[in-house]
């Protein structure tokens, strides 16, 4: 019997995360880097690594995950999405303690587009009576 894996894609911004997840040894690949090559700051990698420690598997899976679009912040926030998904694929009991967690929940909060005839989304430009 092959070693079962299980995909999922979580998205954030405009970063777009797919999941591959396999029971395994706790090995990270993100763009054919390692975790902490890739995300160097300790809070993005805390970020990612939520789900799994709200389900006490922090070592029990290897991941391999391919993420484009967007920032690191966001790119971090779509990982984040795409493991909380793939933790739904290899376990369906887990879907109440990840949705109440909020992880679950994909946000869709995106930057509004400038508008014609002002500087910006909101902003209009100064008004003068002359």
């Amino acid at each position: 019997m092959a070693e079962e894996r299980f995909y999922a894609t979580g998205k954030r911004k405009t970063a777009i995360a797919r999941v591959w997840m396999k029971e395994g040894g706790g090995n990270w690949v993100i763009n054919d880097k390692a975790l902490n090559d890739y995300f160097p700051g300790e809070s993005l990698r805390m970020l990612i690594q939520q789900p799994l420690d709200l389900v006490g598997k922090r070592d029990g899976f290897d991941f391999y995950i391919n993420v484009k679009g967007g920032g690191p912040s966001g790119q971090a926030g779509a990982v984040k999405h795409g493991i909380s998904k793939a933790l739904l694929e290899y376990d369906v009991d887990l879907r109440s303690v990840l949705r109440k967690a909020g992880f679950l929940t994909r946000d869709s909060r995106i930057k509004e587009r400038k508008k014609y005839g002002q500087p910006g989304a909101r902003k209009k430009f100064q008004y003068s009576k002359r």
